[in-house]
């Protein structure tokens, strides 16, 4: 693959606006913290909205979908689907629930919802396993695409692509602080959708393709374009289909798609201009994540199984390339090959634009906790602004580094997917709960949080080597989710609630309603000291009806889509149809919430 000098136009000018746009700010974002980590919680919602989807829109995405679709065929796709009804609880429910918070980050909530040294522990404690264990995964599991992507296409190795692709990312993101990251990913989504089309387009029009009617006809792709799994397979009904909606969508914690919300995505609730900009953010990331994005992806994963088959036409076609990493998900990078100049450099661009937004936003937000959550919490309580900006920055560039060594050690998308998916399993009841019923203290935080990462650990790494029969996935995760949650639970009803006064304080400023907050309502009007006074009424069950309408007209508009590229168009109309009139109800039902401008 030769690299024309069109194509070189694309890149380049792609890294001079993104660090023109770090530069542009740096000012700034270096006022003060509040500047760097949220900037100045001033933010519209269609910024946030965009900039959610474009860190999500990361370079390992696509990889990761064309190794699901390989594998599993388009129905496999529901393993992460089904956290779309994750998100839209989120929306409806938790949006205005965190922008009230008024927290610096969402590690925040632990010292504001529970109280004693077990709540700071723990605040301290997700700082470093989130914002630096967590936080250095997702972001190899990022940057080994970005090695895959620059291996095939560009014939670097690995440290070379690293440091490449890493440097710009760390130079903007250290300066430029979240408006920075906000700005750029505006850019760098528009730059990333349309680089995906064009490689769809391109890649159906292949002569081992021969169109999309040839495509959609191939023997090759029979049992591989279905929306829904076989119901008469029910291993892969129970693995890609009713196990993510029945059970994975609410007890595992994954980043993006945190029950109750949390990480960047909280991050971006909490700079929002007010609650109703924090949730329409929150409803544009999940509406376009969904039902917008996935179909250039798909499209390209049908079309390399019939241009690389099996794993062995991959390694023969790239011998260049350690056979250790060539797994399915190379498919995608190794389509883009085909492409012509120009638009080769536009594409090259677009995953350029996918792994920067994607990166910036984990650096920005893993250093917000060490320096919030940790350095100025228990390091240096008295730390001034300047000080904390400037740990802000030591800690991007830290976070890098770490993540690209760790990057050299993994070998697929799908493995480190797993392994997120296993080490959050069972943890998402809680955080749904724990701010709708008083009783869940700073101990069943730690519970849960210490049960799902000593069960994953055992699952990944220990049971491999007992010589004992392999545990399908499936069984593990429901294993994991069932231990966890049963742990938490008994753990919360044997132990201590959370004082008072905070208690009282907490409900005072975020008004999260319900019966689960009943008896220590009863009891504050008891003391004298009333937390309801203005009597809001509870607005979750219409929360609910949101979500639901939401996800209507999502899984509508994605399966329309579908359907039209399929030629049923019929079933396209409908299903377009049902999309257009959830969508006006859920309009509807939208004004029944309180939100405040």
């Amino acid at each position: 693959m030769i690299l024309h000098s069109v194509d070189w136009v694309f890149i380049i000018g792609f890294f001079i606006l993104s660090l023109a746009i770090g530069l542009a700010v740096s000012r700034r974002a270096g006022k003060n913290a509040s500047e760097f980590f949220l900037s100045g919680r001033n933010m519209p919602w269609w910024l946030l909205g965009v900039s959610m989807v474009a860190t999500t829109f990361s370079s390992d995405t696509p990889n990761l979908v064309t190794d699901i679709v390989r594998q599993n065929g388009v129905s496999g796709n529901w393993v992460w689907w089904a956290f779309l009804l994750t998100g839209m609880l989120t929306v409806f429910v938790y949006a205005k629930l965190w922008r009230r918070s008024k927290v610096m980050t969402d590690l925040g909530f632990y010292e504001l919802r529970y109280s004693g040294k077990a709540a700071a522990f723990l605040r301290g404690f997700r700082a470093l396993y989130l914002g630096v264990f967590f936080n250095v995964l997702i972001m190899a599991a990022v940057s080994l695409a970005m090695i895959k992507i620059g291996g095939v296409m560009l014939k670097l190795t690995p440290v070379e692509t690293l440091l490449i692709a890493s440097t710009i990312t760390v130079a903007y993101s250290a300066l430029g602080g979240l408006r920075g990251v906000l700005i750029t990913d505006f850019f760098q989504f528009g730059i990333a959708m349309a680089g995906a089309v064009a490689a769809a387009i391109v890649a159906v029009r292949l002569p081992q393709v021969g169109g999309l009617k040839a495509l959609l006809t191939s023997d090759a792709l029979a049992t591989k374009l279905n929306l829904l799994p076989d119901f008469s397979d029910t291993g892969a009904l129970l693995t890609l289909f009713i196990l993510p909606l029945a059970v994975q969508w609410w007890s595992v914690w994954y980043p993006g798609a945190e029950p109750g919300g949390g990480g960047y995505i909280a991050q971006r609730m909490l700079s929002a201009k007010s609650e109703k900009h924090a949730t329409g953010a929150t409803l544009l990331f999940n509406a376009t994540h969904y039902a917008l994005r996935p179909w250039p992806w798909i499209v390209v994963a049908l079309c390399s199984l019939l241009v690389f088959p099996d794993l062995e036409s991959l390694r023969a076609a790239f011998p260049h390339i350690d056979p250790g990493v060539i797994r399915h998900d190379l498919a995608y990078p190794a389509m883009l090959t085909f492409l012509p100049r120009g638009l080769l450099g536009l594409v090259v661009a677009s995953l350029m634009a996918a792994f920067m937004s994607t990166i910036s936003t984990h650096l920005n937000w893993g250093s917000s906790y060490v320096v919030n959550d940790f350095y100025k919490r228990f390091i240096n309580p008295g730390a001034d602004e300047r000080s904390q900006v400037l740990v802000g920055r030591i800690s991007t560039v830290v976070l890098m580094v770490l993540a690209g060594l760790l990057a050299l050690l993994l070998s697929n998308a799908l493995q480190a997917f797993n392994i997120l998916l296993q080490i959050g399993a069972g943890t998402g009841l809680l955080f749904i709960l724990r701010w709708f019923w008083w009783r869940i203290n700073p101990v069943s935080e730690i519970t849960a949080m210490g049960v799902s990462f000593v069960i994953a650990i055992y699952f990944q790494f220990i049971h491999p080597l007992t010589g004992l029969p392999a545990i399908a996935t499936p069984v593990q995760l429901v294993t994991g989710v069932s231990l966890t949650t049963i742990s938490w639970i008994l753990v919360t009803l044997l132990t201590k609630p959370s004082d008072k006064h905070t208690l009282r304080s907490f409900y005072s400023l975020v008004r999260p309603g319900g019966p689960g907050w009943k008896k220590v309502l009863e009891e504050a009007e008891k003391d004298g000291e009333p937390v309801d006074a203005d009597g809001e009424g509870w607005d979750v069950p219409a929360g609910i009806v949101c979500m639901a309408l939401g996800c209507l007209a999502v899984y509508s508009a994605l399966f329309a889509t579908g359907n039209f590229i399929y030629g049923k168009i019929l079933l396209g109309a409908v299903l377009a149809s049902v999309a257009l009139i959830s969508t006006y109800l859920l309009t509807k039902a939208w004004k029944k919430l309180r939100l405040l401008n």
